[in-house]
């Protein structure tokens, strides 16, 4: 199977990261335009992205988006269809943790979390979702997490905002599925990622042994997963969640 994207244009936020790294490596070999999303703190490593995949000759655009900022994200997207071409693939990637349990979480790091995990989802979605619809084609994946779907002591902040993006998922691919567009959440399990490796050794060591695959995951499996869901072989497959955590939690 050859997945192909050619003449479409994807925006991945959090395009920076460990796995929006691997996300626009895979979309841009696939064919995509790809708008790498970063926030200005992250410009050294967006650029460093882009220098690789044009030295492959891929191609990938930089953009500094406040995916909180609503009025940003509109301003932002409108700025890369005037530029390059409509936006066909959204890939909702950026995310933050701010860990506390809930006795000691302050009222900034609830709200921190919420608007850039999942008030972000609302404000790069909504100002792309019309052109969506009126040419008949798009997709957007919404990149979740395995604590959205079972939760996680210290985490009811990051938990709902995940839980929340598979919400948004299922009730706009109701929508949109009529018009031509699907949209679905990916939700990772523990990735191999610097995030991963800032835990300290015996919590994860107690984490590998939680999952049956006997390892972590790797950027490059949920990459994967998100390019089939963009294309055209997934054009069936809406409003769905598709858990890649090596069997950590499972589901009917």
């Amino acid at each position: 199977m050859q997945i192909k994207l050619e003449n479409r244009l994807a925006l991945v936020t959090g395009g920076s990261g460990a796995l929006g790294t691997a996300i626009c490596t895979y979309l841009a070999r696939a064919g995509a335009k790809v708008v790498a999303a970063y926030a200005s703190p992250d410009q050294a490593a967006a650029e460093a992205l882009q220098n690789a995949l044009r030295s492959e000759g891929l191609n990938l655009e930089l953009a500094v988006v406040d995916v909180a900022d609503t009025e940003a994200c509109a301003a932002a997207i409108g700025d890369i269809e005037s530029r390059y071409a409509p936006v066909d693939i959204i890939v909702n990637g950026a995310g933050i943790t701010r860990d506390s349990s809930l006795k000691s979480m302050t009222a900034m790091q609830w709200q921190q979390v919420l608007r850039v995990n999942l008030d972000s989802v609302f404000n790069t979605t909504r100002p792309a979702i019309e052109g969506m619809l009126a040419r008949g084609w798009g997709r957007i994946v919404n990149i979740s997490s395995v604590n959205g779907q079972k939760g996680q002591f210290g985490q009811t902040n990051y938990s709902a905002a995940k839980a929340g993006m598979h919400g948004f998922t299922m009730a706009l691919a109701q929508e949109v599925a009529r018009k031509g567009v699907t949209v679905n959440t990916v939700s990772p399990g523990y990735i191999d990622s610097p995030m991963i490796r800032a835990v300290p050794e015996n919590i994860r060591t107690k984490i590998l042994e939680s999952i049956p695959a006997a390892r972590f995951g790797q950027p490059q499996d949920i990459a994967a997963a998100v390019t089939f869901l963009c294309s055209e072989h997934a054009a069936f497959i809406n409003g769905a969640n598709l858990p890649v955590n090596g069997a950590q939690y499972t589901s009917a």
